[in-house]
């Protein structure tokens, strides 16, 4: 079981950055695939980024690559996001996500725990 809480969450303007933290708690952390996903108002959640239970294999949605960078460190039990370059469109509810096992997927139906999710809002 894992328990995960973010933060880093915050009103910046266009341009600016943030890194958005996940503290996990239990004892399968370290062997899930994590991932970081969004949600505006009145849209699905969408995955962002993408990191394997060992950290040696990234993805990112198209519309963040090259802006965002996902990391994680087992021996802290943190999920990091480092946003830069932020859009309005980049703001959403952002949540952190552990899958049921190493491998990761793009549909967040196949992840079984969630925080409670951080605010970002970037204004134009």
């Amino acid at each position: 079981q894992v328990q995960l809480v973010e933060s880093g969450g915050d009103s910046v303007q266009a341009g600016g950055s943030l890194r958005l933290s996940c503290a996990a708690s239990g004892d399968t952390f370290s062997r899930s695939c994590m991932g970081w996903f969004r949600q505006a108002p009145g849209n699905e959640r969408e995955w962002v980024a993408l990191i394997s239970a060992g950290g040696d294999n990234t993805a990112y949605a198209d519309s963040v690559k090259g802006r965002f960078t996902i990391s994680r460190d087992n021996a802290r039990n943190t999920l990091d996001l480092q946003m830069s370059g932020l859009k309005a469109e980049d703001t959403a509810m952002y949540y952190c996500a552990a899958a049921n096992g190493g491998r990761c997927y793009v549909a967040p139906n196949k992840y079984d725990r969630w925080g409670q999710g951080t605010q970002v809002t970037v204004s134009p």
